[in-house]
């Protein structure tokens, strides 16, 4: 029977104990890159936990339900969130974001399509091209001026460009892709 290295190796010559280690060290070492390649069992994404408030689908490679990949909120939070201080033509004034990019979120599902379909949970949808998310960082904001968006006030997802600090993003094209209580992206 094989034993694994140092356990009843010492009747070994030193040789074949460096041998028995460098052995396993390198099986170890493809196994490791080999989980690491797409489409493996390490490149699903962790389950929910808590109430999902974003699916997407489609051209992605990272799923963890069927061919989706369900979001709650702590999980989109530890994408990272940002703070974008804009104006947007919804409201008056100026207000503080914290979200997500959405760049950050088709990175994590290893999005491959040009074309975002963005539903919201009254129904409306609107086309979102992909290199929006790239030229502006577009947010996914969850909090606004400090409080977490609810369904009541354009929650629990909004998608918010820094229109402020582009002004070729004040067009109503870009006010249409502004969509509110988003609950599902499909990335074409």
């Amino acid at each position: 029977m094989a034993t694994a290295p140092g356990e009843d190796d010492v009747s070994l010559p030193m040789g074949k104990r460096i041998e028995r280690v460098v052995k396993t060290v390198a099986v170890a070492a493809i196994v490791t890159m080999l989980q690491a390649l797409p489409g493996s069992a390490s490149d699903k994404l962790e389950k929910p936990t808590g109430p999902v408030i974003l699916t997407v689908e489609g051209k992605i490679a990272r799923t963890n339900a069927g061919k989706e990949a369900r979001f709650d909120r702590k999980m989109l939070e530890a994408l990272g969130m940002h703070t974008l201080k804009t104006s947007n033509p919804f409201d008056t004034g100026i207000h503080t974001y914290e979200g997500i990019r959405i760049s950050d979120l088709l990175k994590k599902v290893g999005a491959d399509g040009d074309t975002l379909v963005a539903y919201a949970l009254d129904g409306y949808a609107v086309e979102i091209p992909v290199a929006d998310t790239v030229k502006y960082p577009a947010m996914l904001a969850m909090v606004s001026n400090g409080k977490v968006m609810t369904v009541r006030n354009k929650g629990p997802i909004w998608v918010v460009y820094p229109i402020d600090k582009y002004p070729e993003l004040k067009d109503e094209k870009y006010s249409s892709r502004s969509i509110w209580q988003l609950e599902r992206l499909i990335v074409e």
